[in-house]
């Protein structure tokens, strides 16, 4: 999807806030409020944009996080499929270099987290290798980056 001025500056305006009104919109881009609700509508339809809740896992009693890196052998688009469907999995990427995917992973307990690990993804059917990197802390989250031109 191509976009004009218009869509990134509704893009900057909803990455600093993804509650702002249409209103507050409008204002930003010197559109009416109905033309910047269809924008919206238009980038949401075509997943260049999502409004969530971005939640803090360790606010939500979640504190122990890892991520993993996992060798497979096969067809790594399956793996990832697998490992997407276990509990405690947030986050899975296709990889190269060293890991074929990354998997992120959030729990209650370090014993969950040892849980998942050998129980759940070292079970899956292709993987050959899975090391977890345990997190101490988030240092930095964004979700906001460069729309360029």
């Amino acid at each position: 999807m191509r976009l004009d001025e218009i869509d990134r500056i509704l893009l900057r305006e909803l990455q600093q806030d993804g509650r702002a009104s249409y209103t507050a919109l409008s204002e930003a881009t010197g559109l009416s409020a109905p033309a910047v609700r269809q924008r919206v509508q238009r980038l949401r339809d075509e997943g260049v944009v999502q409004i969530v809740g971005v939640t803090d896992p360790m606010a939500l009693g979640l504190p122990v996080m890892a991520l993993v890196g996992v060798r497979t052998d096969g067809d790594v688009h399956a793996v990832a499929d697998r490992i997407s469907a276990l509990p405690g999995v947030i986050y899975v990427v296709l990889t190269a270099g060293s890991f074929d995917l990354f998997v992120e992973i959030v729990c209650k307990e370090p014993a969950e987290l040892l849980a998942v690990l050998n129980d759940h993804i070292k079970r899956v059917e292709g993987v050959t290798r899975a090391e977890a990197f345990t997190y101490f802390g988030i240092h930095t989250h964004r979700f906001a980056w460069p729309l360029g031109d």
